[in-house]
């Protein structure tokens, strides 16, 4: 099991009567990947202030690479690298020399930080732009500059805050790629704080819904999915041109039903404007398919869906408080 890097116990934040962040527990494994997801206003930011040690919680405890951040901050500071949701540049500066400012102030020399900026420049896709002055930077450019100022202290964690907002798409996806490989190839822990659930999806190894300051749910996506949609994790859905022993050549929920019933975790057949849906308890893909060709059916498609982020988090809004 991987060791914890990041250990949130009963963290609470109150600002008067408003709780920001409600007795927050969570673990993240040092190298993993993990998204916290949750609409604009939930808390999401005001936990990474108290991880950071720049506002203090009202109660809980916050340990990052095993350090208190509330009475240790610098010290987190030094082994966490954070971008935020708007990462600023001096725009009278090139990327290169802004880099290399940074690498500066964290105690490199003038050629080594030189040397450490150029490296980083070429591994964020931004070689070409090194020379150019930041102000003529576009969102993507900004935030790909962000990821190698984080970087260039050598951080165990990097966190994100909203870090794909207002890149076009074609950018997001190079992007979330290079998050993945510098976390993969260095072992860097990553807290992908995001509300765009396919982003989060797509790249995250684990996945906490936050609502409210709260932690509503947390796990990887099968194992959301099984906990919250119990009993039919999985909807087949199956097109046919005909089907054994139906002489008018209209398909009937009898007929299938009757075809399938001996296979194991079905729960529900059902026809819906000519396509069959099947609930089943598990993956009956392969067994569904061969039991339809064998018996003479003539099948035009079969997709399986599973249900994912989408569905787990917006089920989860759906039932409100009662699935906290």
């Amino acid at each position: 099991m991987a060791e914890n890097i990041i250990e949130l116990t009963d963290l609470t934040k109150q600002y008067g009567s408003f709780t920001a962040v409600d007795h927050l527990n969570l673990k993240i494994g040092r190298g993993e990947i993990f998204g916290l997801l949750g609409p604009n206003g939930a808390g999401k930011t005001t936990t990474i202030l108290m991880m950071l040690g720049l506002t203090d919680p009202t109660s809980g405890t916050v340990r990052v690479c095993g350090i208190d951040s509330t009475t240790h901050p610098v010290e987190v500071k030094r082994r966490v690298g954070y971008l935020p949701e708007n990462v600023g540049f001096y725009d009278d500066l090139t990327g290169l020399q802004n880099l290399v400012f940074t690498g500066r102030l964290n105690n490199l020399s003038g050629r080594a930080a030189t040397e450490k900026a150029t490296e980083l420049l070429e591994k964020v896709g931004m070689s070409e732009n090194s020379n150019k002055k930041t102000i003529k930077y576009s969102r993507g450019m900004l935030q790909r500059l962000g990821l190698a100022d984080v970087l260039i202290k050598d951080p165990e964690i990097i966190i994100l805050d909203e870090p794909t907002l207002g890149i076009d798409p074609s950018g997001v996806r190079e992007f979330m790629d290079l998050i993945v490989s510098l976390s993969r190839e260095q072992g860097i822990t990553v807290l992908f704080c995001s509300h765009h659930l396919h982003q989060v999806q797509q790249v995250c190894d684990r996945v906490g819904i936050f609502v409210k300051g709260r932690l509503i749910a947390e796990g990887n996506i099968g194992t959301l999915s099984g906990n919250l949609f119990a009993g039919s994790p999985y909807i087949i859905e199956v097109g046919l041109d005909s089907i054994p022993g139906n002489i008018s050549g209209q398909f009937s929920e009898e007929n299938m039903r009757e075809l399938l019933k001996d296979i194991e975790g079905i729960t529900k057949v059902e026809n819906k404007n000519g396509r069959f849906m099947i609930e089943s308890l598990r993956n009956s893909t392969s067994v569904i398919s061969r039991r339809i060709v064998e018996a003479g059916g003539g099948l035009n498609f079969l997709n399986k869906k599973e249900y994912g982020l989408d569905d787990i988090y917006y089920r989860y809004f759906e039932g409100g408080e009662g699935h906290d």
